[in-house]
């Protein structure tokens, strides 16, 4: 099979998990040991990031049904590496009633690719994306 619809693939796993709530899913995308830069968060690394990520998830999905839409601008492979970069838009919808919530990320991970031919994420990294405008003279460059 193809490594780029292999980690296609990992993707709409991903975002399944998200749709049904199911962190064990979710969790299968990650490395065992992996770096979790999410925006907002501590970084953390190693087998530390999946047992914190684990326990986000969880209180999240029990305090929200949540609704992922992934949108991939690029997967690049380079042997067992791998990386790609989109937005992840996610809905979350309070479980005790209340307005759903929608935010838009940017993101980018890379991917090793595990001794039995698995795909993870072993790096993940996102921040909160910005409506696209274009430069104008009175925008400060930084």
């Amino acid at each position: 099979m193809n490594d780029v619809y292999e980690i296609n693939v990992a993707k709409a796993r991903l975002r399944e998990a998200y749709n049904a709530g199911d962190v064990d899913l979710l969790l299968t995308a990650f490395a065992d040991e992996f770096t979790d830069m999410s925006f907002g968060k501590p970084s953390f690394f190693g087998a530390d990031a999946k047992s914190v990520f684990r326990m986000r998830m969880t209180n999240l999905f029990e305090q929200h049904q949540a609704t992922l839409i992934v949108t991939i601008i690029a997967i690049r492979v380079f042997a067992n590496a791998a990386f790609d970069y989109g937005w992840h838009s996610l809905t979350l919808t309070p479980r005790e009633g209340g307005e759903s919530t929608t935010t838009r990320k940017r993101y980018f991970e890379t991917w090793q690719k595990s001794s039995s031919g698995e795909w993870k994420i072993n790096l993940y990294i996102d921040n909160v994306d910005v409506a696209p405008m274009m430069p104008d003279a009175a925008m400060p460059i930084q």
